[in-house]
């Protein structure tokens, strides 16, 4: 038995997929297959079994398998405790973000961490929070920056969930419009105008619980353009929901073209902007560094 081949089963159990473990691990299919097989000889139990879903850990394996994840996971430690003590953080990592966070948190952190570690290389991606979720389950990315409405349900079995900043959602009108001059604003003083939706799936949700607590509002146009949205509510053709994230900073709001107003009397208005990650994917210290940086950033109020 070699560190190696644990290795291997464990890429395995994360991928369900022997091509996308050896993909991974940058070593041939039959290379993984026949290491597999040799260890199943030598112990004597059948590892894995092909399903619908992909390939399983059999019930014989499922603790055997999840000791060798603690195996990898305090090798990965004492791999770096060895970097710790030479004072050098090494290793790539790579995450996922939604665009709130590229346009305001991550610019700062991110050119202040390349500074101080040119040779970490570092992979980022803006994607919507649906999509996170779905490679942090699939252990392609080491973590993402998300934004939910029920973070509770993140942290759970599967997933862990770190709160770094909590928002509003906020009502973006004209200036030219009635609503402008309001102090706050209620779901029955909306539910006759029109709106500007975001093709994002953590406001797409907030929208349809809105509908079907209130009633469908017609809908102008959806798009994945922030600036075509607001563009259009600048005009006056429609309102925007979105969150508070950065929104003081935009150009359009600054000129006072696009009025942002509280919305009051509806139960789902808390945001929360966090950091989401597999228990079952280690986290680097190159990755927790980026983190701690991050939250740096976030105290400061500096974005």
């Amino acid at each position: 038995m070699s560190i190696e081949q644990l290795q291997y089963i464990v890429e395995i159990a994360k991928t369900g997929s022997i091509s996308n473990a050896a993909q991974n691990l940058h070593i041939s299919q039959a290379a993984i297959s026949k290491a597999v097989s040799n260890l199943e000889e030598e112990l004597g139990v059948t590892l894995f079994k092909r399903s619908r879903s992909g390939t399983v850990p059999t019930e014989e394996s499922v603790q055997l398998i999840r000791k060798a994840f603690e195996i990898v996971i305090k090798l990965q430690e004492f791999r770096e405790e060895a970097q710790i003590q030479t004072a050098t953080i090494q290793g790539d990592f790579k995450f996922s973000a939604i665009p709130s966070y590229f346009m305001t948190i991550l610019p700062k952190t991110f050119s202040k961490f390349i500074k101080e570690f040119p040779e970490i290389n570092v992979q980022m991606t803006e994607k919507e929070t649906f999509e996170i979720l779905n490679e942090v389950k699939q252990n392609q990315i080491d973590f993402g920056l998300i934004a939910s409405f029920e973070p509770e349900l993140l942290d759970q079995e599967e997933f862990l969930f770190d709160i770094l900043l909590e928002g509003k959602v906020q009502v973006f009108v004209s200036k030219n419009s009635p609503l402008a001059y309001c102090d706050t604003l209620t779901p029955p003083e909306l539910v006759n105008e029109t709106l500007v939706t975001y093709n994002g799936s953590t406001i797409s949700s907030f929208i349809n619980d809105f509908f079907n607590k209130y009633g469908a509002m017609k809908i102008l146009f959806t798009s994945n353009n922030t600036e075509v949205i607001k563009k259009n509510v600048a005009e006056g053709l429609a309102i925007y929901f979105n969150y508070d994230l950065g929104q003081s900073s935009h150009h359009y709001v600054v000129n006072g073209d696009i009025v942002p107003i509280p919305l009051v009397g509806h139960d789902r208005t808390n945001i929360f902007f966090g950091l989401v990650r597999s228990k079952k994917k280690y986290f680097s210290a190159a990755a927790r560094e980026f983190i701690k940086q991050l939250k740096q950033q976030i105290a400061k109020g500096d974005y």
